[in-house]
């Protein structure tokens, strides 16, 4: 997903620091209950949109590259750069603290990185056929 894309299907129509809850044990695999290591999806409270390890477990690649001025970008579905060295991503993961694994936080990475911290969220965009058939 792009970083709005991604940030829509965290928040899951919700206002929570992390995806489905303010508490963190609740929703995210993170340094404090991790055992150092990622986890079995799944295991933890969904978000209202039903998703799960939003925050924590692994960071989520974004299709985005990282701009600083993200923050100041227009509220309904911002794009972000189209060229860049680094991606965003968003979530936080195992390793991290409280404060890496609100929605709101985001950092950047290379794109070659390889690191069990780091992983995908997959997703598709429905044809309007489809999405007639979905309703």
């Amino acid at each position: 997903p792009t970083e709005a894309e991604w940030e829509y299907a965290a928040r899951g129509e919700q206002y929570h620091k992390y995806a489905g809850s303010n508490n963190l044990n609740e929703v995210a695999w993170h340094f404090g209950n991790s055992q150092n290591k990622a986890q079995i999806v799944g295991q933890k409270q969904p978000n209202g949109f039903g998703l799960y390890d939003i925050s924590g477990n692994v960071n989520e690649w974004c299709w985005d590259w990282y701009e600083e001025g993200y923050h100041n970008a227009p509220l309904k579905d911002p794009k972000g750069p189209t060229t860049g060295q680094k991606r965003v991503f968003r979530g936080g993961c195992w390793r991290g603290d409280s404060s890496y694994n609100r929605l709101s936080f985001r950092d950047f990475g290379l794109p070659s990185i390889k690191h069990l911290s780091v992983g995908i969220r997959l997703c598709r965009t429905l044809s309007e056929s489809n999405q007639a058939e979905s309703s």
